[in-house]
């Protein structure tokens, strides 16, 4: 098949979904407003549409530009990612088959705004399929007057090769800064939404029992400022590690020298796809009761879910688990099964395939 994905460039989460379709040997087109940050293992054509600062103008100018690219590529099926404003450009097209894949925000948050809502209504609805990786989500957009035939729960799955139990890499603790120091780590982006605030504020309470307790923050973002001066506030800044962003393939080894995954997300979809990244590399997690977390994580065999800004909460439970390695190991494996048997990524992807064969063929 000929496939286009209208999907952001510097996306992990575009790249993982795409790369798949390229590797099974489909001629596949990726297309960006954003500049393209990461780049695909299989060989694919890559278009960036033209950066405008003003939304409205950038709309009409990326609706004319991938009107045009259509018109040239001339695809079996274009597949849009986000309902956002890449939904509305993707409706104004008119092209299909048309699928749209929900990524969260755009429909549990701006779909609530009186604006937003017509808006990305309109995107869901135009489409010929769409797809999410959250019950919850499937019944937002039901309520947004989508209609639910149209909708199917495909999760983005994880790589259960790439992110799987490994020996600590002792070249990367090193570079941390760490020995034996018992490791949380982090993966969420540093922005509001993900409220790593709470992380630090946790982080402070535990290392007031555990001072030898270390925190890596992967990720960057509008916070990162706010966020490292309150580490120097806190007077945690010699625990707490900064990273910035860092390449995905970079991601498993990170996660194989931590003991502990945390994530104090606002709101998620479904389950965060780092979450379950940490989970299928054997970690215990504790998280934010917040997409659909409680379906994937069973409290006391894979780890714990807390309250949203609860540092209390969050702080209590990671000391349980920097106390005890057995538990971790134990939690740590549970999770595994969970990932290997629920949110396979080559068997997601596959299962997607089968789907757009049936529209290409109009079956």
């Amino acid at each position: 098949m000929k496939i286009c994905f209208f999907a952001p460039g510097d996306s992990v989460h575009s790249l993982r979904w795409i790369d798949y379709f390229a590797q099974r040997g489909h001629e596949v087109h990726w297309v960006s407003i954003e500049a393209f940050t990461v780049k695909c293992s299989h060989p694919i054509l890559t278009h960036v549409l033209a950066p405008v600062k003003n939304e409205l103008h950038q709309v009409i100018r990326a609706t004319y530009e991938l009107r045009s690219l259509l018109g040239k590529i001339k695809p079996d099926i274009l597949h849009v990612h986000s309902a956002g404003r890449n939904g509305v450009v993707s409706v104004l097209t008119g092209f299909h088959p048309r699928v749209i894949t929900a990524w969260g925000s755009e429909v549990l948050i701006a779909g609530k705004s009186m604006f937003l809502r017509p808006l990305v209504r309109s995107a869901l609805s135009g489409a010929d399929l769409i797809t999410c990786d959250a019950e919850h989500m499937r019944r937002a957009m039901v309520e947004m007057g989508v209609d639910e035939k149209k909708i199917s729960i495909i999760y983005f799955g994880t790589d259960t090769e790439k992110f799987s139990p490994k020996p600590r890499s002792g070249v990367l603790r090193s570079e941390l800064g760490l020995v034996d120091d018992p490791t949380i780590i982090s993966l969420r982006s540093l922005e509001p939404l993900y409220n790593v605030e709470t992380l630090l504020t946790a982080a402070r309470k535990v290392l007031d029992q555990v001072p030898h307790a270390f925190f890596i923050i992967v990720g960057d973002g509008s916070e990162r400022k706010k966020l490292t001066q309150l580490a120097r506030s806190l007077g945690i800044q010699d625990r707490v590690r900064f990273t910035g962003r860092i390449n995905n393939q970079h991601l498993p080894d990170y996660l194989c020298a931590s003991d502990i995954y945390v994530s104090t997300s606002l709101s998620d979809a479904g389950l965060a796809a780092s979450t379950a990244e940490a989970m299928a590399c054997g970690l215990p997690v504790v998280v934010t009761n917040s997409g659909e977390n409680a379906l994937w994580i069973e409290e006391n065999r894979g780890g714990y879910i807390v309250d949203v800004k609860d540092p209390n909460a969050l702080a209590e439970r990671l000391k349980r688990l920097l106390d005890n390695p057995g538990l971790r190991a134990k939690f740590g494996s549970f999770n595994r099964s969970i990932i290997e048997k629920r949110n396979n990524y080559r068997v997601e992807m596959s299962s997607m395939e089968k789907i757009y064969e049936r529209m290409v063929n109009n079956d």
